[in-house]
């Protein structure tokens, strides 16, 4: 599976969720913002990022990466204006994180993705609470 197919998986998943949420979607016509839609329900409008990975260790990578080459151009901290990532893993398993608290952990290249929290683990981010359910139901 191509970065590309991954990117549109995280998309998807993310129009998904916020549909069943209520919330209306509005995806730009280019690629070129630092995010890839902007959702609203109830007069308040929030910008989200959609992140996916395809890893074992379900690692989610804050940077941006494209072009001929695939060289980094951003990174999701450069843009603190930002509302939330969503991220979807390799199961399917999404997750709706404030930015914010991704600047507060202090962390400044990946987050990891759990699902539950191991005893012995200690991790700057702690993504289990913000584990979402996407529903299969239309």
């Amino acid at each position: 599976m191509t970065n590309r197919e991954i990117g549109r998986i995280g998309l998807s998943m993310a129009i998904n969720y916020f549909t069943i949420q209520g919330y209306t979607i509005s995806l730009p016509l280019n690629d070129t913002q630092w995010y890839d839609m902007v959702v609203e329900k109830d007069g308040h409008f929030y910008t989200v990022q959609c992140k996916a990975t395809m890893t074992e260790k379900d690692e989610i990578s804050l940077r941006s990466c494209g072009g001929t080459n695939g060289a980094v151009y951003d990174s999701v901290l450069n843009h603190p204006e930002l509302d939330y990532l969503f991220c979807v893993n390799k199961d399917f398993n999404c997750w709706l994180i404030p930015l914010e608290d991704v600047i507060k952990s202090g962390n400044v290249k990946t987050i990891r993705l759990r699902t539950e929290l191991a005893p012995s683990a200690n991790p700057k981010l702690d993504t289990t609470i913000y584990r979402v359910q996407v529903s299969n139901k239309a």
